[in-house]
């Protein structure tokens, strides 16, 4: 008999769980370049939409499909007989793709930026064809590890470590980005371009957790799945939040100032690392998880960018892999039932330990197969001149994600050389190129001789633009031009950090303000420019002066100085 509730809540629970997928591709395409958004959002869509007939053409039956302690068995096209209790087997086995979809998902933000899509496609219909049907099998379909007692209640292990795990093969065999390692070893940060859709996809994810977790009971037509079900979700709100806190607090202390970037990775390892005993730890449980997994990111995020060197774009290794392994790890010291410090014993700790070691050895050999067989076929990885000029357009023929809004990456894309001076050197290089060129304007025009009109050019903080234009407007220039720029001194930006690597060049928001004057003493321009924007802190700006040799009105035809008269 089924029962209407249990196939309500379930049903819910995968369209929630399905919603992640668009979770993922804000959070990785955010936490990436603007030149390789496209791209993001195609992996994403398209590990969905292979992973769903392939999981129903021979993946479910591997891990549904009989009790065997290592494979489930052979069922293409799911025609067996099975018994899910009060839930119709189709509605069971939409419940479990979306988790298929989840752990192959995860591998996209690791591999992002430099992967040939065709091998991408190929990688996703493996790992769930086999890869993750076949670990699952011993989690949850009655394989060797469940017959042990091993628990993993939603996919610590199960879905996250194992996508976390595939990820951390794949960028290692991929190699970093062009640009994030300099020759001597030295890392360097590559910001993503969307923070707000990155923390859009955050607040998606852990919306959608609630589903990922608590649907996982499966049922809610009893008083014991009531209650289970809601301490599921308080469990998985605690540890994201605490998680989150950690982060933020950790990285205030490490790098004094809270990291924005790793503190949205940090909700993720919360709720990643909960979800193996959501079902089993207490709240106070479920805080300290949350305080180890917030903690564990941030040092997971640094040792795989500085030590070990593999490139990790959007933190998915340290989130899912290291938090996914550290959540059911924890499980065995804090289930209320069974767990170490509620004298349990070491027998479930030790088989939740072996349970973790099992699946990443799993992965580890299967995937390295996969990926090596794949980069022999079809190549793993793009050649250097698409990866600088982006997938978007070479992958998929997208010239830009954001058609209309003129987003410029502002990255070359091309190894940074630690010893070359950007700012000041780099502006007068420019006045001198612009001084020389108008020399040869008046050379073939024969433009007069020079005309005592300058053109003043300040560079400096947007928060010092209104200062600037009002004291200039009291001096009597009231004939402007305002942009804004990106720009920086020769203190490089004063060295700020992203997700813990200090930024070799910080480029800043400013405001370039230019006048043409020429009745006005460009001297008494200089020092009320000076005046106005005069903080005595690094970045006040800079003032820079050009010779003008001639002004037109195009209006009146109006030269020089009268062209000027309205505007001064």
């Amino acid at each position: 008999m089924y029962a209407s509730v249990d196939v309500i809540w379930t049903l819910i629970g995968a369209a929630l769980v399905f919603f992640m997928q668009a979770g993922f591709a804000l959070c990785e395409s955010g936490m990436t370049r603007a030149k390789n958004t496209g791209n993001i959002i195609m992996k994403n869509l398209m590990d969905f939409c292979i992973g769903t007939p392939v999981y129903w053409f021979i993946g479910f039956g591997i891990m549904f499909g009989g009790s065997g302690a290592l494979i489930g068995g052979f069922d293409p096209f799911i025609r067996g007989s099975y018994d899910f209790g009060t839930l119709p087997v189709l509605c069971y086995v939409i419940f479990q793709t979306v988790f298929c979809a989840t752990a192959a998902t995860i591998v996209s933000g690791s591999m992002a930026e430099r992967t040939n899509f065709k091998a991408y496609c190929i990688y996703s219909a493996m790992i769930s064809l086999i890869v993750y049907p076949i670990s699952g099998h011993w989690v949850w379909g009655g394989g060797w590890l469940a017959q042990l007692g091993f628990h993993d209640f939603a996919g610590s292990t199960a879905v996250h470590m194992v996508g976390g795990t595939a990820a951390c093969v794949g960028a290692k065999i991929l190699g970093p980005r062009i640009g994030k390692y300099s020759k001597d070893g030295k890392a360097h940060a590559i910001p993503g371009h969307n923070l707000t859709a990155a923390a859009l996809g955050v607040f998606i994810l852990w919306f959608c957790w609630f589903g990922f977790n608590g649907a996982s009971t499966v049922a809610m037509s009893t008083d014991e799945n009531m209650l289970a079900a809601s301490r599921i979700f308080m469990n998985t709100n605690m540890s994201a939040a605490v998680a989150t806190c950690t982060v933020m607090i950790f990285t205030w202390i490490r790098y004094k100032k809270p990291d924005v970037s790793m503190s949205l990775n940090g909700a993720l390892a919360g709720l990643v690392a909960i979800t193996a005993g959501c079902d089993m730890v207490t709240t106070t449980g479920a805080f300290f998880i949350g305080l180890f997994a917030g903690i564990a990111l941030v040092l997971a995020v640094e040792f795989f960018d500085k030590v070990v060197k593999i490139d990790d774009p959007v933190g998915a290794i340290s989130v899912h892999g290291v938090c996914g392994a550290l959540g059911t790890i924890l499980t065995g010291l804090f289930a209320e039932n069974g767990g170490v410090l509620y004298g349990g014993g070491f027998y479930f700790f030790g088989v939740q330990c072996l349970g973790v070691v099992s699946v990443i050895a799993w992965v580890v050999v299967t995937m390295n197969i996969i990926f090596r067989v794949i980069d022999k076929l079809v190549g793993l990885r793009v050649p250097a001149e698409v990866e600088i000029e982006g997938l978007d357009y070479h992958e998929h023929g997208l010239v830009s994600a954001y058609a209309g809004f003129n987003i410029t990456d502002l990255s070359t894309g091309m190894e940074v050389n630690a010893n070359t001076d950007l700012g000041e050197s780099e502006y007068d290089k420019a006045t001198e190129k612009q001084k020389e060129a108008s020399v040869k304007v008046t050379r073939s025009e024969n433009v007069g001789a020079p005309t005592g009109m300058y053109k003043v050019s300040v560079i400096a903080k947007l928060g010092r633009y209104e200062a600037l234009k009002k004291a200039l407007n009291e001096l009597g220039v009231t004939g402007m031009t305002v942009t804004q720029v990106m720009g920086c001194g020769i203190q490089k930006g004063a060295g700020e950090r992203y997700r813990g690597v200090e930024m070799d060049i910080n480029v800043l928001p400013k405001v370039k303000l230019e006048v043409i004057v020429g009745n006005i003493s460009v001297d008494k321009v200089i020092e009320t420019a000076k005046k106005a924007l005069y903080t005595g802190h690094i970045g006040d700006g800079k003032i820079f002066v050009y010779e003008v040799q001639k002004v037109v009105k195009v209006r009146t035809g109006e030269e020089d100085f009268a062209a000027l008269k309205d505007v001064e």
